[in-house]
């Protein structure tokens, strides 16, 4: 399937929402989409939308969204944003994604003024191997490997999975250990830092709920996201290397949690994520 940097300039021009009014915009999706809207997609959108209304000094640091219906990617989606709150250093805005008369997704973000405080981090993960000493998803197809859903469609994002992804065929079976991948913009993104971070929402619904999967050994599942929330921590390029680290702590009721974590190359925690969705095993 088609990558690099036409691609990756494709969704930058899917997340350049036209604005209808004062805190109305319109987005739309992708020709190859599936038969739903893809959850990075609209979370990516509906931050752009916040983003569009709070003043540039002002950097995101935290989301929070639900994912109330499945998004039809024929038409478009409107996004109405509120101003709930501008602060001395914090802003928050509140989203809405309306298809049908009906809303499909909703988000909660903040904005904060930069400031200093006290520094501290969890230490990076050990023993990875660097990115570019591992094949990509065109050489993994070349190699017989499967990458499920993804060589369906355009790859924006260069991704160099660690550990065997949980829908490939060569997976060694059930695992506590966390699903890791190194990925990055595959090719250059201009200096908007507001770009990053909706780049970096993107891709952190790609991988997230399969960390769930992966402490099974069964792959016949029903998944769907419910609920996602980020938190930003440091400065960051969606164009360099990213190692993103996914665990789930625990699965009940059809619901499974997932937790992640973003670090650069060098080491530094940038990201983390959390994500409740729906995994239903198929009744017999």
């Amino acid at each position: 399937m088609p990558r690099g940097q036409a691609v990756l300039d494709a969704l930058v021009d899917l997340l350049d929402l036209e604005q209808l009014e004062v805190n109305l915009f319109r987005g739309v999706s992708p020709p190859h989409s599936p038969t739903r809207v893809f959850g990075g997609q609209v979370a990516a959108q509906a931050l752009v939308a916040a983003g569009r209304t709070v003043p540039d000094d002002r950097e995101v640091h935290s989301l929070h969204a639900y994912f109330i219906r499945p998004g039809d990617p024929r038409v478009p989606i409107v996004y109405e944003a509120e101003r709930v709150r501008d602060g001395r250093s914090f802003t928050t805005r509140r989203v809405l994604a309306i298809q049908h008369g009906e809303a499909i997704f909703s988000l909660s973000a903040s904005f904060q003024l930069p400031q200093d405080g006290l520094e501290h981090s969890v230490p990076a993960p050990t023993d990875v191997p660097p990115p570019l000493s591992l094949p990509d998803l065109g050489e993994r197809v070349a190699a017989g490997k499967g990458v499920g859903w993804m060589s369906q469609i355009p790859r924006p994002l260069d991704m160099r999975f660690v550990t065997e992804p949980v829908w490939s065929p060569d997976r060694p079976g059930a695992t506590d250990a966390p699903t890791q991948v190194w990925m990055r913009a595959d090719g250059s993104l201009p200096d908007d830092r507001l770009l990053h971070v909706c780049l970096l929402t993107y891709a952190s619904d790609l991988t997230l709920l399969g960390s769930v999967i992966a402490r099974h050994d069964r792959q016949e599942v029903q998944m769907a996201s419910l609920d996602h929330a980020m938190w930003f921590h440091r400065p960051f390029r969606a164009d360099e290397w990213m190692l993103y680290s996914c665990h789930s702590p625990t699965a009940t009721g059809s619901r499974g949690l997932a937790t992640g974590r973003f670090t650069t190359e060098d080491g530094t925690l940038i990201a983390t994520t959390v994500q409740e969705g729906l995994v239903r095993v198929p009744r017999k």
